[in-house]
């Protein structure tokens, strides 16, 4: 008679929205999920919601999952490391994270995905099912780790993009920073002046709903966002507020030819945002021979973020003389050929055959 194999485990540390859905998303996988909270009744919240079997550590986990702030979550990282296993985070912002665990065995994530719910009552688990989720990297990360990770947060739903922390942290300042800070500025606008108040919120249209749907998220976390990323986000400001500058000149102007030439590009960009595809026939395997060095994993999995190609499966085939090994990728079919080159260009021989 054969014994069953024992689930995964893992452990949240922090169960608010985002720490609470991954509980969620891993147990209706057959994980065992310990997890922990400063607020000791959120935590206890959370086993009632079925986020987590039980409150407390597991030194025996494979996986910890830091979803604490983001000014939080380097002295979280460090003693879960101590404890034991592979350990990644949430945060928002990377560099100064990745900076200030620099551990083989972390690996920075960012899931783009959120709710206007706060707190574990609003976790669902299907919360990161077509979304994407950023992994960062870096030269001295683990490759196993990183493959495991992104396995794991890959089997939640979620597409995950490999980039380095730096350049994370500039592009989300443009696609979720400053969005978001845009929200509330415009929210507070339209709320200012107790006369308008009222009336103003009732014309309210689906545009304006659109626009400001992020200001309904937790405030509580964005001065430490705002704080970590200081520098990317003032960058991203200053380019918008040039940007409305230009907007306003237009209007001013009465000049149609090109407010409609800022329109017509504006819809383009949007009506072209990139869409999940997961046909097989569309699909090409990459064997990218590696030697095993730091760095190598960062190296060409940020290069296929870099050049916006996702990678929708990823695995480590060792060699048994133990200093090389062959990086499998499965991408989209119209992106292998520019994958492949820009590989070469680095020194790499990849392969690749179609899976459809």
């Amino acid at each position: 008679m054969t014994s069953r194999a024992e689930p995964p485990r893992a452990v949240i540390v922090g169960t608010g929205l985002i720490g609470g859905s991954i509980g969620l998303a891993l147990r209706a996988r057959g994980w065992h999920v310990t997890g922990r909270d400063r607020d000791r009744a959120r935590a206890a919240r959370a086993v009632e919601l079925g986020a987590l079997d039980a409150v407390g550590n597991d030194t025996g986990a494979e996986l910890t999952f830091v979803a604490t702030p983001v000014g939080a979550v380097v002295a979280e990282a460090r003693a879960a490391l101590a404890a034991g296993g592979i350990v990644t985070d949430v945060g928002s912002v990377k560099s100064p994270i990745v900076g200030g665990v620099d551990d083989p065995r972390f690996v920075g994530g960012h899931p783009m995905a959120g709710s206007e719910q706060e707190g574990v009552e609003g976790a669902d688990a299907s919360l990161f099912e077509g979304t994407t989720w950023v992994l960062t990297p870096a030269r001295a990360t683990d490759p196993d780790a990183y493959a495991r990770v992104r396995s794991v947060v890959s089997s939640l739903g979620a597409d995950v993009v490999a980039l380095p922390p730096e350049r994370h942290d500039a592009l989300v300042a443009v696609v979720s920073h400053v969005p978001h800070l845009t929200a509330a500025t415009l929210m507070g606008l339209a709320a200012q002046g107790a006369e308008e108040h009222a009336a103003l919120l009732r014309l309210a249209a689906g545009g304006f709903r659109d626009m400001t749907r992020v200001a309904a998220g937790h405030p509580g976390i964005w001065p430490d966002i705002c704080a970590e990323n200081r520098v990317a986000i003032v960058e991203a400001l200053d380019r918008l507020i040039a940007a409305v500058g230009d907007m306003r000149a237009l209007v001013d102007a009465g000049d149609r030819a090109g407010l409609l030439r800022v329109l017509e590009r504006a819809r383009e960009a949007r009506v072209n945002l990139p869409v999940r595809v997961a046909r097989a026939e569309d699909m090409v395997e990459l064997r990218v021979p590696v030697p095993d060095r730091p760095g190598v994993i960062a190296e060409v999995t940020t290069l296929a973020g870099e050049l916006a190609i996702n990678i929708y499966d990823f695995e480590i085939a060792h060699s048994a003389e133990g200093d090389r090994g062959v990086l499998v990728m499965v991408v989209e079919a119209a992106d292998s050929d520019r994958l492949r080159a820009a590989l070469a260009e680095r020194g790499y021989h990849p392969s690749g055959r179609p899976l459809g």
